[in-house]
């Protein structure tokens, strides 16, 4: 499969511009934050409007897999949340031409909704013989704006009690979806890991949770995790590093099977192969790690 890459990385920025960045991505600071502070680090014809746009996601340039592609079967579908919004939509894929039933993997976004990223990597999974489905939080909002800077506005907005209720029931409907063999793990970013620990302490028949650089769960909760946990964190990341000890101790303490990597020299964000944050090589490894877990627990 051909992919073409960021043409920068995380090397050629500042660590000072990565940090305000990072901020700016959740939350702490906004636009005008991030371009006033940015401003110091600009020079030349380097602008601190044209660093936000050098980090920011190339969609395109990125895409794996397209919408169209002959070997899956795209849709977007509604489903009731009786206990959140109502009502929630989402991305589902599916492999065009499966054999018997197949497992499942529910696809939590960033703090951003569901834009093209996660749309691809829902893609990705189902050209590994899984079933996905990728929720939008936003979707009581209107939906995905098609625009990052809106979407990380609108982000906030939401009740994330319901939010939460509405993940759960998406996580009910892929398990008895049609086709599937009722076996269901979960995947997350940011945002979303710190949904896929969630739900790995709310869905006792959740088989395997793997939150990508995501805030762990409440530590009084961990006893009530049944899935296998796998955890993927940057080690630049140092405010998640910062808390990963204790979310580890209680793992050990309550007998979970879990496994839990630190990618040395990489950034948050490391498996986002939209911006120059993206590793490669430690994105490969993170995700042959994530889908053989996914292959062990889902198809057996």
């Amino acid at each position: 499969m051909t992919q073409q890459f960021p043409e920068k990385s995380a090397k050629d920025f500042h660590p000072d511009v990565l940090k305000l960045f990072d901020q700016y991505v959740h939350g702490a600071i906004d636009r005008r934050g991030f371009l006033s502070k940015a401003a110091v680090y600009s020079a030349g014809a380097v602008t601190a409007e044209g660093l936000l746009q050098a980090l920011s996601p190339n969609f395109a340039m990125a895409q794996q897999v397209k919408p169209n592609d002959n070997r899956i079967q795209v849709s977007y579908v509604e489903y009731p949340s009786p206990n959140g919004y109502g009502k929630l939509r989402g991305y589902l894929v599916k492999p065009a031409n499966a054999k018997g039933k197949l497992p499942t993997v529910l696809v939590v976004h960033e703090n951003r909704g569901l834009n093209p990223h996660i749309e691809d990597i829902a893609r990705r999974l189902a050209l590994d013989n899984f079933i996905a489905f990728a929720p939008d939080a936003l979707f009581p909002l209107g939906g995905y704006p098609g625009d990052e800077d809106k979407a990380r506005e609108l982000f906030p907005k939401l009740d994330q009690t319901k939010t939460r209720e509405d993940f759960l029931a998406a996580a009910a409907v892929l398990k008895n979806i049609e086709g599937g063999n009722g076996k269901l793990g979960v995947v997350g970013f940011c945002y979303g890991g710190s949904i896929a620990n969630f739900l790995a302490t709310k869905l006792p028949d959740l088989l395997a949770a793997v939150p990508f650089y995501g805030g762990g769960p409440n530590l009084d909760d961990v006893t009530k995790i049944k899935a296998q946990v796998l955890v993927h964190h940057a080690g630049k990341d140092e405010r998640l590093l910062a808390a990963w000890p204790k979310y580890e101790e209680a793992l050990k303490a309550a007998g979970i099977k879990y496994e839990g990597y630190v990618y040395p020299g990489v950034e948050h964000g490391f498996n986002n192969d939209t911006t120059p944050r993206f590793d490669a090589a430690a994105a490969q490894l993170a995700w042959s790690r994530t889908i053989d877990l996914f292959n062990k627990t889902l198809r057996s």
